[in-house]
């Protein structure tokens, strides 16, 4: 399978706060918030959605293909992708603009405050799925920018090639309308609880209304924690977090499940597998600091993988 991931690329500014954001908010003064928070560390690193799926898709061993706007300060990011064996060949360079950019704030208990700065992503309309060549089998559209976002689903469409929508972030600069439009059109659906229940408050969709468009659909629900839970024309199955041995940082763990996902979609395995291989991914992220900064040979995940779930010697695959 041929996949083409869109979304943001940016780099990533990962500041800690020694406290609990929560201690600071007044719930009688929300409506005229004042706060500044003064950190104990901050760390710029490669992020953004798009490459960060990529990243562990890699370490897993399949190269997938990026698709994204970046600005004239990507060449280093670029170099690093490709050694570790992703194609950045779609990658188009802004003249003029700077890379996205995404600041988080950490506090104590992973609760984090966020902003994203768009720089080059403002452009990614720019680029057109009618020129990716060759054709690609699944394309997944994760949160770029939004009027990006349902060009590539409109593309899809046109171009008659499944594809994995996951809006979450851009979900609040959406439409109703405009959700209903590019979730209606997918072959399946990744957002985390928080973003499904939103979803559902806004377009009156459930899982069932998203099944309805094929028998093959899916829908990946992730809670944190918790697990995840993949809705299907087959029923609901839960699967279990992976205990991490421990909990370093949280940003790009979602990224990262979907990564592990998406391998297994690779290869061709059930989907109970592939979520469990996102599980498995998302721990070994959480572990480590960035979204990019946890790695790990194939057999590595192979052993891990078999103190918690069965695959039955599938996972094999991945070693050839």
């Amino acid at each position: 399978m041929d996949i083409l991931l869109t979304g943001s690329v940016a780099f990533d500014y990962l500041m800690t706060f020694p406290g609990h954001f929560k201690d600071h908010f007044l719930s009688d003064r929300l409506d005229s918030i004042s706060l500044s928070f003064l950190v104990d560390s901050m760390t710029k690193m490669p992020g953004g959605i798009a490459p960060n799926i990529a990243y562990t898709m890699a370490l897993l061993g399949v190269r997938p293909r990026l698709w994204a706007a970046v600005g004239e300060d990507f060449e280093d990011y670029r170099r690093s992708l490709e050694n570790e064996g992703i194609d950045t060949s779609g990658m188009r360079v802004i003249p003029g603009v700077f890379t996205a950019s995404f600041f988080v704030n950490t506090d104590r208990s992973n609760s984090q405050i966020a902003s994203f700065y768009p720089g080059a992503m403002a452009h990614s309309a720019e680029l057109s799925l009618h020129a990716v060549n060759p054709k690609p089998d699944l394309v997944v559209i994760s949160p770029s920018d939004p009027l990006a976002m349902q060009q590539y689903c409109e593309e899809c469409r046109e171009l008659d090639i499944p594809f994995v929508y996951d809006p979450s972030q851009q979900i609040v600069r959406m439409s109703s309308e405009e959700l209903l439009r590019s979730i209606k059109g997918a072959w399946a659906l990744f957002v985390n609880d928080y973003e499904y229940a939103l979803i559902n408050k806004m377009t009156g969709l459930d899982s069932s209304s998203v099944l309805n468009n094929n028998p093959d659909s899916f829908v990946v629900v992730t809670c944190g924690q918790k697990g995840a839970e993949i809705y299907t024309n087959q029923g609901l199955f839960d699967v279990p977090s992976v205990q991490p041995t421990a909990i370093l940082d949280p940003t790009g763990v979602g990224d990262a499940f979907r990564g592990g996902f998406l391998t297994g979609l690779y290869h061709g395995f059930d989907l109970e597998l592939c979520a469990q291989m996102g599980a498995m991914s998302a721990t070994y992220c959480l572990e480590q600091k960035g979204s990019q900064g946890h790695r790990f040979t194939r057999a590595e995940f192979i052993a891990r993988f078999r103190k918690y779930f069965d695959d039955q010697h599938k996972l094999d695959q991945i070693l050839k």
